[in-house]
Order: structure tokens, then sequence, then C-alpha cells
């Protein structure tokens, strides 16, 4: 592991993007975007993503410079046609469209078509937090989960985000994959040489494996739940949720239809929708009850979580967005540390790109 400051790996990804034909400011943003993640330990979302992406951009999936075309049907309701952009750059625009609604009418939704993969989905999902506003996002993905009781890939790890702004930094952030566990976290296992848990995926011929390489061997991930016996219906149903809103009310592609963001996937022929679709929105607190007096109340729901009983006295009971917190505020100090294999791939492209590497 190499650690690298926070402003050395924003300066960085910033110029890989330029190279690749962004704006500044859109290769700024996707900077940001990126780095956040990986600021909050989110590692599977950061700048290892990165390859990925000019991988698209060369193969003329990702439109470094796309046109928006917006169609709002309703005072808070409407879609995006992304014009092929990255979805770091689509699901923020997205985003500030619904803070705008919800400046008049108490809350913004929009739904997005032919987009990309858009990172991770708090960085999204928090961007009204300066207005106190609540914000949700979620995407479809890849088709490399099975539904319950299937072994065909069918849907993607389709994340959830829903975040709640709190007082004095008491925020409420839940980020989640609605698959037992993000095709990321697979791909830090390959990088370390490791193998995965079990109840997180199974091999081709449908039977559970702790091979980091299930997956482009022909497996497939396991909705959150794992088993019939442990709820894999719940998580099913989740996926199934974010894909008919990211994908069936925008028009994108869906379930096995969505394009690959991976590499060892090829596009399925003839998809009823374009690109990959996500859903943003947002609600002002102030909308339901005095918003001071919503926050200080959320303070007082999570000191109560927090102070509760652990089953180990040494790890304490935590809520959702307080790891990465913990996190973040650790690395944004002592700086970033990345994989090995990661910094190879960076240095190639910086090599290749005439960028001088900060490692």
């Amino acid at each position: 592991m190499n650690i690298i400051s926070k402003g050395e790996l924003l300066n960085l990804t910033q110029q890989i993007f330029e190279q690749a034909g962004f704006t500044e400011k859109d290769a700024n943003h996707c900077a940001d975007v990126l780095v956040f993640a990986d600021v909050r330990g989110i590692d599977s979302h950061g700048v290892a993503r990165i390859p990925g992406y000019l991988r698209l951009i060369e193969a003329g999936r990702i439109n470094p410079n796309p046109k928006f075309k917006w169609n709002i049907r309703k005072s808070t309701t409407g879609t995006l046609d992304a014009d092929g952009a990255i979805g770091l750059i689509s699901a923020s625009k997205a985003m500030e469209r619904t803070i705008d609604m919800c400046d008049q009418f108490g809350s913004g939704w929009i739904a997005i078509k032919n987009s990309n993969h858009f990172g991770v989905a708090s960085y999204h999902a928090t961007l009204g937090f300066a207005k106190k506003y609540m914000g949700f996002a979620m995407t479809n993905a890849s088709p490399l989960v099975v539904p319950a009781g299937g072994k065909q890939r069918m849907l993607g790890t389709n994340p959830i985000c829903i975040a709640i702004p709190g007082k004095d930094g008491n925020d409420f952030i839940l980020d989640m994959a609605t698959s037992a566990a993000a095709n990321g976290k697979l791909e830090i296992a390959q990088r370390s040489g490791l193998g995965i848990p079990k109840g997180w995926a199974i091999d081709k011929d449908g039977i559970e494996t702790q091979s980091a390489d299930a997956l482009k061997n022909g497996g497939a991930l396991l909705p959150l739940g794992s088993s019939d016996e442990t709820g894999m219906h719940k998580g099913f149903g989740l996926g199934s949720w974010v894909d008919i809103f990211s994908g069936v009310l925008s028009g994108s592609a869906f379930g096995p239809w969505c394009p690959p963001f991976v590499a060892f996937l090829e596009s399925k022929p003839n998809a009823p929708g374009k690109g990959l679709g996500h859903f943003i929105g947002c609600w002002d607190l102030d909308g339901f009850q005095n918003s001071d007096v919503i926050q200080e109340n959320l303070k007082i729901w999570k000191e109560s979580f927090i102070q509760s009983e652990p089953v180990n006295s040494k790890i304490p009971v935590m809520v959702p967005g307080d790891p990465e917190k913990k996190l973040q505020q650790k690395r944004e100090k002592e700086g970033i540390p990345l994989n090995s294999n990661v910094i190879k791939t960076l240095e190639k492209i910086c090599s290749k790109n005439h960028i001088k590497s900060p490692f």
C-alpha cells in the first residue's frame, strides 16, 4: 500500500479525465466523485474505477461532451436523456435539478436514461445537505446478480442510497448494494489475492463459491440475503425496485439488457432502452416539520443506538454512514492508501498520457 494525499489524488484524476476529452469543469467533478469514495473508504468505487471508464470512452460508450436533454413533465418530476454521459456527471446534474425543484415545491425527482456508471451513490445523495434536503439515489448496473431461485444473471448490484442531513454532522447515510456484495468487493479480493466470504456468489453451475474470480468464470452474485432460508427474496425485491425505477421509468435499458461496465461481459442485443438508468431525488426536511426539530431528534436517535450495548465491548454499535465518516477523518489527515495493483495501473495511464506520476 502507498499513501497519497487527497489533493494529489484529485489533481492526478482531473488530469486523466481532461486527457480523455472532458472539460476542465467536468474533469474536476469526476475527480471529486471518485476521490470522495476513496476518502470515505469505499475503495471499490474510487480511482480504481478509472481504467473501466477509460475503456468505455475509447469504445465510444461514454461521451465526454454530452448534450443533456430534459423532459420535465410535471412540477416535481421528469426525465433526463444523458446522451451517453458518464454517470458521475449526469447523476449530479440531475440532483442539482431536483434541488431546484425542491427549492420551489419541497421535493424533486428525475429519472435518467442513456447514462453510464455513476460511482458512489452517496456523493449524489448528499448534494442537498447544505439546504437541509434529504437525498435519494439509485442506479441499475451490469447484470451480475441472479433472481431468487435462479442462476442466470439478470440484475445489477443496483445500489440504494438515502441520505439525511443531521445536526452537528450527525447525518444518516445508508448506501448499500441490493446484492450480497458489490462487484467491486470481488475486485478488491482479486487484487489482494484473497477469497470471498460464503454467501456472496455462485459458480456457473449454481453452486456456492468463495472464488473471487467467480464472475469472470461464468458465475453470479447472489441477492442480499444469499439463500431462501435467509431471505434472498428480499434482496431480489429491492434490486427489482431499483431496476424498475432506474430503467423502466426512465427509458433506459434494464435487467439483463443493462450495458455492462465490466470487461468480461458483452452488451445484450435488442435492448428495450438506452444506456444505464438512475433515479435521483430530494425532499426538504422542513416540509414535514421544523427542520431543526427533525435534526435534533435524529441526533437523539443516533445517540440511542451508538450507546446501546454491543456484543463485543471493544466494537461499539455504529449506524449507517458513521464507519465511512470515521475513515474520512483519518484519510483526510493521513492520506489515502492505494493498492499496489491500482498504483501500477495509474502509473501506466500516466505514462501513456504524459502525466507526471505522483507515486
